[in-house]
């Protein structure tokens, strides 16, 4: 997992940089204007913040939001790290996190009367277990799927987890959420033409006149 942002206007000159879920017991090491925050036990890395972001990657000041890092970068971000007594542990990720899926098959949530479990086809053979609270969800439609992994427009980032004792690999979105122009402001999954194909990645720019 790969989650990299730069928000210069709230947060100066810093880089996060999200390799992990949090967890409650973490630690933090800081030095040479890099926080390492990592699970002491495993010495699993779950994230950077670059304190100093543009003296490593001086193009990074034109960017504000989500930080699409090439290898190049990575490389560069990586052996700072080592140079600085840390790990170089960032590795390169270019996998889709929004995606088009299928939703295979819609059944009621045991604990819940506005919850129900999916059975959601995102390409590849990869069938998600979603819990969705969409009032319009049903099967045999075609939804944009956040994956474990995505960050939403709005900052949050999408986690695997539990509601109400379910377990939800990820989230089905309404256009609401995916802040599309013009797009309804109610709940309920948004449902894509047929000419979308299962597994491809969601084009935001593609999808700005859905709702036109």
């Amino acid at each position: 997992m790969l989650i990299a942002s730069y928000n210069p206007r709230s947060t100066g000159d810093t880089m996060v940089v999200i390799l992990n879920q949090d967890i409650g017991d973490q630690q933090v090491e800081i030095h040479d204007e890099v926080a390492r925050i990592y699970d002491e036990d495993s010495q699993t890395t779950l994230g950077y913040n670059f304190l100093k972001a543009s003296e490593i990657l001086p193009e990074i000041v034109n960017v504000n939001g989500r930080v699409s890092l090439t290898p190049d970068q990575i490389k560069k971000i990586n052996q700072y790290l080592k140079d600085h007594r840390f790990p170089g542990d960032i590795q390169f990720d270019d996998d889709p996190k929004f995606v088009v899926g299928y939703v295979q098959s819609v059944v009621d949530h045991p604990h819940s009367n506005h919850l129900q479990i999916t059975k959601t086809d995102v390409g590849n053979g990869q069938i998600l277990q979603i819990v969705s609270g969409s009032p319009n969800m049903k099967a045999d439609i075609k939804v944009v799927v956040a994956k474990v992994g995505a960050m939403m427009p709005d900052g949050q980032i999408i986690w695997r987890g539990e509601l109400r004792g379910v377990q939800s690999d990820g989230m089905i979105c309404s256009g609401r959420e995916l802040e599309l122009p013009n797009a309804p402001q109610v709940p309920g999954a948004l449902i894509l033409p047929d000419s979308y194909q299962i597994g491809e990645s969601f084009e935001f720019d593609k999808a700005k006149h859905l709702f036109d």
